[in-house]
């Protein structure tokens, strides 16, 4: 009889346990083995209609890619109009699990000389002036996170800039800010 490495450990399992695999009873107590497993986190699902949304914390602030490629933000309400440079929100949702539909309204000093966009599919509309931009998603919160962010481009106004987020139809925050001379 060949033994192979699965046959030996089998039979140096039985010879020095004494555990043969045709006296193995499942229904033995004594020969179950019972993996524990961590406990389940707490089922957390979207709250239902017409239930205010909890914000567990919400910012505003710039984002730089150092030279390393690292994305940092940094929490401000002095957006510095530098060409290239993202500025935006993220809100953590308490106790949010799934995707969020949520819009966000931009208000800018006056329209900018033009409005790009990267995503045709996130549903983007300019208002009749051309100073208001509404952009509509629906995301996964990830850890309850939703967040959206503008890159700036030539043409973009200085000033004071407003922007409100909605969830569900409902004002969760307003972010205002200011862009200013770099």
């Amino acid at each position: 009889m060949k033994f192979t490495p699965v046959k030996f450990c089998l039979t140096f399992l039985w010879l020095t346990l004494g555990v043969g695999l045709g006296s193995f009873d499942p229904n033995n107590p004594n020969n179950r083995v019972v993996a524990q497993l961590p406990p389940e986190p707490p089922e957390i699902f979207p709250l239902p209609d017409n239930q205010p949304v909890p914000v567990f914390k919400s910012e505003f602030g710039v984002r730089i890619v150092d030279s390393q490629g690292k994305v940092n933000f940094f929490p401000t309400t002095r957006v510095p109009l530098r060409r290239g440079d993202i500025y935006g929100w993220r809100i953590t949702l308490e106790n949010y699990r799934g995707q969020v539909k949520w819009r966000e309204v931009l208000r800018l000093p006056k329209a900018p000389e033009t409005w790009i966009t990267q995503d045709k599919k996130h549903n983007f509309s300019l208002g009749a002036d051309g100073t208001t931009a509404i952009t509509r998603r629906t995301q996964m919160a990830k850890d309850g996170v939703i967040e959206n962010y503008w890159q700036i481009s030539p043409g973009d106004p200085l000033g004071e800039h407003k922007i409100e987020v909605y969830v569900d139809d409902s004002l969760i925050t307003t972010f205002e800010f200011e862009t200013v001379q770099f």
